[in-house]
């Protein structure tokens, strides 16, 4: 059964950063990508960065030059540097992983298998 489990989150104020950490345990040979999500109160939620097993990574526009997603498979374990944090980024943040063979895929919410329990993140003005 795989898990994944966030860490990471917080309050911090505009302009700092946040570093969220994602580690999965059980059978992860089946992802094929993993992903950072983020949902803010009333709003849908929203991908804002994935990586593959191999390629390069993607980001929204919203977080692209601010943020950085890594992976780490020898850890299980999926990183989100997140700079120059801004009010907006408040939200509750949450990981996931797919198995499609499609990477297309990964470009949207529904295709994401996988979820953490989330990790809240507030960016006070």
């Amino acid at each position: 059964q795989v898990q994944l489990v966030e860490s990471g989150g917080g309050l911090v104020q505009a302009g700092g950063s946040l570093r969220l950490s994602c580690s999965a345990s059980g059978d992860t040979s089946c992802f094929s990508a993993m992903g950072w999500h983020r949902q803010a109160p009333g709003k849908e939620r929203e991908l804002i960065a994935t990586v593959p097993d191999s390629g390069r990574a993607y980001y929204a526009d919203s977080v692209k030059g601010r943020f950085t997603i890594s992976r780490d498979n020898a850890k299980n374990t999926v990183y989100l540097q997140m700079n120059d944090l801004k009010p907006d980024d408040t939200a509750v943040y949450y990981c996931a992983a797919h198995g499609r063979a499609d990477l297309y895929c990964s470009y949207f919410v529904q295709s994401y298998d996988y979820w953490g329990q989330g990790t809240q993140v507030t960016v006070s003005s």
